[in-house]
């Protein structure tokens, strides 16, 4: 791996999957460099330079102010087996943060991440990338659930918190997540401060060193069925709050069915993305009164239902999942807009 010409002075853990029964948390092991990133030529060159014959599984998170496409990308974090990377947007510019494109954009990089709308958003509107290939870890969890015989309600997702708490994957707390969110109430221009405190660094850093050792974890638990779920919602997540005019035209194409699948004679449905326009005064109608209404569509619909928030677009409906869902919730939404 590439590194800066001076020894990092940041280190962490890095746990790793093991087939000898060791302790993965171990605090013996040798901790791995956090390398703060400001020139493309700090990272590793086959993470810079993605090939087939090299596939790569990163952890990948993103940092900002008010992160998505009107905010300031401040951070993107990268973590390997040996090494976390802090790519340092503030330092390095859109010069740095584009020599990292091929890699954000390549089916031969596997970007594990955990709910990857916004950083996705904040990627494309603010760089033109077009964020591919992740692995969900909120989705991934989703999946799991469904699969040991557990429905998931409405609303019901996990928490990058509550998923380092569940013992089949971390079973660690992150008591300091919450020391961040408080500076960041206190001041929500934290991540641009520099030079980065120690603090910053140690966040920055703890938001990815788990996710390969979570992304090993969830892949073994995983049923084929499942693992294409996961490629498809991953890469409508990825799309979701990043409207074009063309449709997605120039996004890598939504993974298919597989023919082992389809051969079963139980197929899963296609899953889409949909997106309505709500005309505008319309928006209160469609949540309803302390969100009654939009908690009653998506209890009878089996798909996810968001909406732009304070972030915007504040004027759209993002509806995900198999077709027939989601067109049975653009008729409910629709409905509620005329009532």
């Amino acid at each position: 791996m590439a590194s800066s010409s001076n020894p990092p002075p940041h280190r962490t853990h890095v746990p790793l999957p093991s087939d000898s029964g060791g302790d993965p948390f171990d605090a013996e092991a040798p901790p791995v460099p956090i390398h703060i990133v400001t020139d493309a030529s700090q990272l590793p060159a086959e993470f810079l330079n993605p090939s087939a014959e090299r596939q790569l599984v990163v952890g990948f998170d993103c940092e900002g102010v008010d992160l998505c496409r009107t905010g300031t990308l401040c951070i993107m974090q990268l973590a390997f087996q040996d090494a976390i990377y802090l790519v340092d947007a503030v330092e390095g510019g859109a010069v740095l943060i584009n020599a990292c494109k091929p890699a954000l954009e390549s089916a031969h990089v596997t970007k594990v991440i955990h709910d990857c709308k916004r950083d996705s958003e904040a990627l494309y509107f603010q760089f033109g990338i077009k964020l591919h290939n992740v692995m969900d870890t909120q989705i991934a969890y989703s999946l799991i659930e469904e699969q040991e015989g557990r429905k998931r309600l409405p609303d019901d997702h996990i928490s990058f918190v509550g998923l380092l708490a569940d013992p089949r994957f971390c079973g660690i707390s992150y008591q300091e997540k919450e020391e961040v969110r408080t500076l960041l109430r206190q001041d929500p221009k934290f991540w641009i401060h520099r030079p980065l405190s120690e603090l910053m660094v140690r966040a920055a850093a703890d938001d990815v060193r788990f996710l390969p050792y979570i992304y090993h974890k969830m892949m073994e638990k995983l049923n084929a069925r499942s693992l294409w779920y996961l490629s498809v919602r991953g890469a409508l997540y990825c799309r979701c709050l990043c409207i074009n005019d063309n449709d997605y035209a120039d996004w890598p194409p939504i993974p298919p069915i597989p023919e082992s699948l389809i051969v079963e004679g139980n197929a899963p449905e296609e899953e889409i993305l949909s997106i309505l326009d709500v005309p505008q005064g319309k928006m209160g109608r469609v949540i309803g009164r302390k969100g009654v209404s939009i908690l009653a569509i998506k209890k009878c619909c089996n798909a996810e239902i968001h909406f732009g928030g304070d972030k915007g677009p504040p004027d759209k409906v993002f509806i995900m999942g198999p077709v027939r869902e989601v067109r049975k919730a653009e008729a409910m939404l629709r409905g509620r807009m005329m009532d």
